[in-house]
């Protein structure tokens, strides 16, 4: 074993002296989660962990880029507000902070818009993957309820179906469950709709 080699193995490596420069997990604040270094990865905020779910598949960034364009097009013409998609923090409540594929932000809602991070918007859109889709029908279900927003889209590509669900108490109810053939509509954008099959083809 050379001299280079013994250094090697009894000096921790870089990588790992950069991660002890960070918190453990559990102990995360906002200020160590907005002090990380510019990543196109997304990375959530919960409860003092740090997630980052896996890479989004060509499927998942194929169907998110036409339901956005859709979307887009249609908030618009209409004059409704903003139109984003991830990776972008949002701020459910503090400590709470999530990057859904897309979300809606009426003008209405303005002051919720903020150079750093957005706060709770009035429509959130999360296309399921097999990395996701437990926090998205699970966690994210639950806390996108408790934060406010108004309208929560599943979409789901293996059955290639789009679920609508609408705030009423404090809790979702379903809207439609809608498949190829049916167009998909929303309560919050009234009037907008999208025919399933264009989101999947």
């Amino acid at each position: 074993m050379t001299t280079q080699d013994a250094t090697q193995t009894t000096q921790p490596r870089l990588a790992t002296q950069i991660a002890q420069l960070w918190p453990p997990q559990g102990e995360w604040t906002e200020a160590d989660y907005f002090a990380l270094p510019d990543t196109n990865r997304i990375i959530e905020l919960s409860e003092g962990v740090l997630i980052m779910p896996p890479h989004p598949t060509d499927t998942h960034q194929r169907i998110v880029g036409a339901l956005y364009r859709y979307i887009h097009a249609f908030v618009e013409t209409h004059n409704l507000g903003t139109v984003r998609f991830a990776p972008l923090p949002v701020r459910l409540w503090v400590g709470k902070i999530r990057e859904p594929d897309i979300l809606f932000v009426s003008h209405a809602h303005a002051d919720r818009i903020d150079e750093q991070a957005y706060g709770p918007p009035d429509l959130v859109v999360e296309v399921l993957s097999p990395g996701t889709w437990r926090a998205d029908r699970g966690e994210k279900f639950l806390e996108y309820a408790r934060a406010g927003v108004a309208e929560y889209w599943l979409v789901d590509p293996e059955a290639r179906t789009i679920e609508v669900f609408v705030l009423e108490e404090g809790t979702y109810a379903l809207l439609g469950k809608f498949n190829p053939g049916e167009a998909a509509r929303s309560k919050v954008l009234a009037g907008f709709e999208v025919m399933v099959e264009e989101v999947f083809e």
